[in-house]
């Protein structure tokens, strides 16, 4: 637990360096997805996006084997689940730098403000770096967690800035 505690300390220094602010602009664009094929179960509201899948929303980007959007009833609320090896995600960010994700699977949901990556979950931003069993990321209240499974830890990677900026 005490180690833990040390990680996650470790890892809201990576939050508090300025530029892991997510371009909230992105949130508000349309989400376009892009396959080699699809199928859909219009009455459970479930589509499957299958081969070289590409969603994009602004500056966001997931490349997926496969991603399957849930709907849920009554409502317009959607959960992405894109799933390779490895499936990737990228944004943006509202200082100009870029955010990667990159997981066996990960969870999107815009109506939450959730990102969640599992097995293999790696995030880097610029030269640092947080790897885990599993990373999740709020967008609105932009707070991170990572866990790793029994006999694994997680790690982080802090580079320091370089010195030389010309």
């Amino acid at each position: 637990m005490k180690n833990l505690a040390a990680s996650l300390l470790l890892l809201s220094s990576v939050i508090a360096v300025p530029g892991v602010n997510a371009a909230k602009a992105d949130f508000e664009q349309r989400i376009k997805i892009d396959s080699d094929r699809q199928a859909a179960d219009l009455k459970n509201k479930i589509a499957s996006y299958l081969d070289n899948v590409k969603i994009t929303q602004g500056s966001l980007v997931i490349n997926a084997d496969i991603v399957q959007v849930f709907g849920e009833k009554d409502s317009d609320v959607k959960t992405y689940l894109a799933k390779g090896n490895p499936a990737t995600f990228e944004q943006l960010l509202d200082d100009g730098k870029k955010i990667n994700l990159q997981a066996d699977e990960i969870k999107y949901e815009p109506g939450k403000n959730m990102i969640t990556i599992s097995g293999h979950a790696l995030l880097r931003q610029q030269d640092s770096q947080v790897s885990g069993s599993r990373i999740t990321y709020n967008t609105l209240t932009e707070q991170l967690s990572a866990e790793s499974d029994k006999n694994e830890r997680v790690t982080t990677i802090l580079e320091p800035e370089s010195k030389d900026k010309n």
